[in-house]
């Protein structure tokens, strides 16, 4: 990667030829993958409750916790251990204290004052009592998010020790106890989830995203599983398409090409749809991640600061909803929103999120390790702090104060952490592929699912 050195101020230009705001000299430590993971550990292990151990949604704005960030932040704990910030003892403690919450929160078909139903988790829980936040949905990819987390720490914690037995047996019954087939439709479609007030979302999960992990294990339960065909369902609503010179299964956002792969190792395992396209889906998510860059560096609406080296759209905050001139041009910009580019649409206002290429480090590290340094260096002052990247910044939003050498994130999201954190640990030493490998749920939903080849051949 081309080192810049940074002496008095430096003016850099975007790909569009359009000179930008000069930017800080970089300051704090200088970056390393080892200083990445420790700063973004620290989130989840720092910033869980003390009492109910729920992971919150965002920091330092604090609104509600996440279940899906809460089941990043088990998985975190391992990294931890591997990594030697905590011990496994102090982690284990951890785990087991966040398990015991979730299985004796409040259960029911209530609208209030309640945790889960079926055994899935309302998507946010409440800071103080871990219950419903407002009218929020019972989310069937949150409850998946966690339940991975839950599996991993299932997986990881195999000694005799009382503590760690607990944590096995615990885990067990969580993810035992989700009813999946409750969220199924008669077309063996998952819902996206349900309100006490209303029922089932309308919306269903197909066509590619995040939620493979989701059907896999619904695929792989030994007490409420979905019909295997649930994933020929699934692939039958894919999209293949060629985008910014790759061929792959289409989605806008990078984190629809990366969550799943956090805890399950697609290298060399095919499923009929793969197999018919000769390549797995670890392969399909490196394309994905190569098209979002070329986008970038194509930067069709001219934004300021896209370059080979400051790129990655995907679902993140943004500076506000609302219209205004860039460059000449008419631009929408969003507040969060799932950003992102393929053959089917773009959604794109300017708007740079860490966790694309974090969250890609296993696909493309050389790519993605280079653009985490750039951005770490050029925008140390602004975008880095205590827990690593903060969420997202645009440099062409330059309007209201403070925004005059654009706009900058004040907050980091859990959910966006967790990619970040995970993916560079599995770049380095594959933890959380090794670990569920060993998992028997997890494994039987491939199965099931008709994937074979590679290390699933003899499971």
């Amino acid at each position: 990667m081309q080192k810049i050195l940074f002496i008095g101020i430096l003016v850099i230009l975007g790909c569009n030829g359009k000179q930008l705001p000069p930017q800080e000299p970089a300051r704090g430590a200088p970056f390393s993958i080892d200083e990445l993971q420790r700063r973004t550990f620290l989130y989840f292990w720092e910033l869980a409750d003390s009492n109910n151990f729920q992971v919150p949604d965002r920091y330092p704005t604090l609104t509600f916790s996440s279940v899906a960030a809460t089941g990043f932040g088990l998985s975190s704990y391992l990294v931890g251990i591997e990594r030697g910030y905590v011990s496994r003892e102090a982690a284990a403690e951890r785990v087991v204290r966040t398990l015991r919450v979730l299985h004796q929160l409040p259960e029911g078909e209530g609208a209030s004052g309640i945790a889960s139903y079926k055994g899935f988790f309302y998507h946010f829980l409440t800071l103080d009592k871990a219950v419903r936040f407002k009218k929020v949905e019972l989310s069937s990819i949150d409850t998946g998010l966690l339940m991975a987390g839950v599996l991993s720490v299932m997986s990881y914690f195999d000694g005799p020790e009382p503590v760690e037995q607990e944590i096995r047996a615990l885990a067990d019954a969580l993810y035992r106890r989700v009813e999946w087939d409750w969220m199924l439709d008669d077309n063996l479609q998952l819902s996206m989830g349900w309100h006490p007030e209303s029922g089932f979302i309308p919306a269903r999960w197909k066509g590619y995203n995040e939620a493979m992990i989701l059907l896999l294990m619904a695929i792989g339960s030994p007490t409420h599983a979905i019909p295997p065909e649930s994933w020929g369902q699934w692939c039958s609503t894919y999209q293949w398409a060629h985008f910014q010179g790759q061929d792959f299964v289409q989605f806008d956002p990078l984190f629809g090409h990366q969550y799943s792969h956090i805890w399950i190792d697609f290298r060399g395992i095919q499923d009929e749809y793969m197999r018919q396209k000769g390549i797995d889906y670890f392969e399909n998510s490196r394309r994905a991640t190569l098209a979002n860059r070329n986008y970038c560096l194509e930067n069709p609406l001219g934004f300021n600061g896209y370059s080979g080296e400051s790129w990655g759209l995907t679902a993140c905050d943004g500076p506000a909803n609302e219209k205004r001139e860039v460059n000449g041009h008419a631009r929408q910009f969003f507040d969060y929103r799932a950003r992102g580019a393929s053959a089917l649409q773009a959604v794109d206002d300017g708007t740079i999120a860490p966790t694309a290429a974090g969250g890609s480090i296993a696909f493309e590290p050389e790519l993605c390790l280079s653009a985490l340094e750039y951005l770490w260096q050029t925008h140390y002052s602004r975008l880095v702090g205590d827990y690593g990247f903060r969420d997202a910044f645009n440099l062409s939003y330059t309007f209201g104060k403070g925004n005059e050498n654009g706009w900058f994130d004040v907050d980091y999201l859990g959910i966006d952490q967790g990619p970040i954190l995970l993916q560079a640990e599995n770049h380095r030493s594959g933890l959380l592929w090794t670990v569920m490998k060993k998992n028997p749920y997890l494994t039987e939903g491939l199965k099931r699912a008709g994937f074979n080849g590679g290390w699933l051949e003899g499971k």
